[in-house]
């Protein structure tokens, strides 16, 4: 199961890694936001050095380009970053479009953003329009608008999704959990400012909120449930967008899920 965290999902690539070389190969991947994109890679079968290649060789340009427009609207622009950035980087990771297509079933979880409820997708739509919605993170990206509702990102509602893969028979669920969470060092002041106020304050509140999720999930996983494998391979604020650290959220994802397995 992989969580949210933006750049840091990238860990799970270096977590399925170390997982198949262990001789565990997953048979279902429940998966939430950019975990969901790296998921959707490695379920269609790309190779992890693939994957790795291709995550990266994105650029913070790519993913989070600068938008006048949204600085022209100011506080009545829908959001910061346009769509269209999200859908490239969406389509440059993962070769697949329908979920019919991938090699391991996959569940992609998004919110729907007027009932609050936290939404399912397994098939029947296009992957990477589950993909768009999964990630789209309120302030930076436009919801999803689809058959009269709006998605957008499952973190919302659960950054790591224990719900969703407890529901799938397994024997062993391992959650890797790179969102946000209480055990983060706070940023320094320096580089506290220079992140406009208002976002700031936008991406703390939903820290908090979701470090409060999956704490709770955590702790209210049942014993009676297939055993659970919990790995925090990276614990780092406000690094969404920390494209230039990509190689190093692979390798951490890697060395933490080969020691939570040994």
């Amino acid at each position: 199961m992989f969580s949210g965290g933006g750049a840091k999902a990238l860990a799970h690539a270096g977590a399925f890694r170390a997982l198949q070389q262990a001789g565990l190969e997953p048979s279902h991947i429940v998966a939430t936001s950019m975990g969901a994109v790296i998921g959707a890679a490695l379920a269609a079968g790309l190779p992890f050095e693939e994957v790795r290649r291709r995550s990266l060789s994105l650029r913070r340009k790519d993913v989070a380009p600068f938008n006048p427009l949204a600085l022209l609207k100011g506080m009545f622009a829908s959001a910061l970053i346009p769509a269209s950035a999200l859908r490239r980087t969406i389509e440059r990771v993962v070769p697949a479009k329908r979920f019919e297509y991938l090699k391991i079933p996959l569940t992609v979880t998004a919110t729907d953003l007027d009932s609050g409820e936290l939404v399912l997708f397994k098939g029947g739509m296009d992957l990477h329009d589950a993909l768009y919605a999964s990630c789209a993170l309120p302030l930076y990206f436009p919801p999803l608008e689809l058959g009269g509702r709006r998605y957008a990102d499952g973190g919302l509602r659960a950054v790591l999704p224990l719900d969703a893969a407890r529901a799938i028979p397994a024997d062993l669920v391992v959650a890797v959990n790179v969102g946000p969470g209480f055990d983060e060092a706070p940023v320094p002041s320096f580089q506290r400012s220079k992140i406009p106020a208002l976002v700031r304050a936008h991406g703390e509140s939903e820290r908090i909120m979701m470090a409060a999720q999956s704490e709770r999930a955590v702790a209210d996983w049942p014993k009676e449930a297939p055993r659970l494998v919990y790995v925090r391979p990276v614990a780092e604020r406000e690094a969404t967008f920390a494209v230039e650290r990509l190689e190093q959220y692979v390798e951490a994802g890697y060395q933490a899920t080969k020691k939570a397995i040994a």
